[in-house]
């Protein structure tokens, strides 16, 4: 028991640092190769957030354990934007940018409907994978040129608290970039192996271990981001943050994962894809008031979380 939870330990622990180094080091690097901020931004720091999911994701699909994998996403949204954006609107009301209200949760909106439709036959297959991973690719380049065509420099999805290109060395950046790898590959292994064991000893069932630890452990990186952006007062990277965060978690991630192995949704209830649904929904009209996320709200987030978590303890 002890060797397994020391394993998730070190898996979360890796995955976050490894996050960590990789955006910092190719932000640096792309930075330096003339890539704009916004660029970057939209990229590198939107979907590197995302990379704890993916790792796991992939290594779950790779390891033919499609549970772990799409409950790891699956949990990963609704943890997102229930109890990360929920905690940063608690901690400071948070603005939202006139841009994410009309174009990007509109989008998370319909990415997340698509992919239930997906898997209403209970298969996620590569046929959907490819339509995933094409669905990806158009909304990267939706983002840069619509950026191109004016978009704000202060949009939360495209800003990003990266050092100076200057400030290091180009091979310290590169070391950062192997670390993080390296960091990434270790921890998903660690990881999965340990919430796998963690499953079978407590007769937990993998879609609830995938949905709750595994979503959470994943999500690290988007939690701290967001909590420090909320305490800095830099209300937009909390919202874009997740918005890009998930928009990829489904398109890329899931697009990725079926490709190599096809998943079925047996173990997942019509409670998890109807909050996953209501969630992306919800933040929509919420932000709309006033373009703002009151901190009441925020403390209704997070009692959908609580609530969530509850149900699935009592399953």
């Amino acid at each position: 028991m002890a060797v397994t939870a020391l394993q998730v330990a070190m898996g979360i622990a890796s995955l976050y640092l490894g996050a960590e180094w990789l955006v910092r080091g190719s932000a640096s690097l792309a930075l330096r190769m003339g890539l704009t901020r916004l660029v970057v931004g939209l990229t590198i720091v939107s979907f590197g957030t995302s990379s704890p999911e993916l790792v796991v994701s992939l290594k779950a699909s790779l390891d033919g354990n499609g549970v772990i994998a799409l409950g790891n996403i699956i949990g990963s949204n609704i943890c997102n934007i229930t109890l990360i954006l929920g905690l940063s609107a608690v901690l400071r009301p948070l603005s939202v940018d006139l841009s994410v209200i009309r174009m990007q949760l509109p989008i998370v909106i319909v990415v997340t409907l698509g992919l239930t439709l997906m898997l209403l036959d209970g298969v996620l297959g590569r046929f959907d994978g490819i339509l995933l991973t094409m669905g990806l690719g158009a909304y990267t380049v939706f983002n840069v040129r619509s950026t191109k065509r004016g978009g704000s420099h202060n949009s939360p999805e495209f800003e990003m608290p990266a050092p100076a290109p200057q400030s290091r060395s180009p091979w310290v950046e590169a070391a950062f970039c192997a670390g993080g790898f390296v960091l990434l590959a270790a921890g998903g292994h660690f990881f999965v192996v340990g919430v796998v064991d963690l499953a079978g000893r407590f007769g937990i069932s993998q879609s609830v271990i995938a949905l709750t630890i595994v979503a959470v452990g994943t999500s690290l990186p988007e939690l701290a981001t967001s909590l420090v952006a909320s305490m800095r007062g830099e209300a937009d990277i909390s919202v874009g943050n997740v918005v890009g965060s998930n928009v990829f978690n489904i398109l890329g991630i899931l697009g990725i994962a079926a490709l190599i192995h096809p998943m079925t949704v047996h173990e997942f209830g019509v409670a998890d894809l109807v909050l996953l649904n209501f969630s992306a929904v919800l933040i929509l009209p919420l932000a709309r008031t006033g373009f703002l996320l009151k901190r009441w709200e925020g403390g209704l987030l997070l009692g959908l979380y609580s609530g969530y978590v509850g149900y699935l303890a009592a399953k």
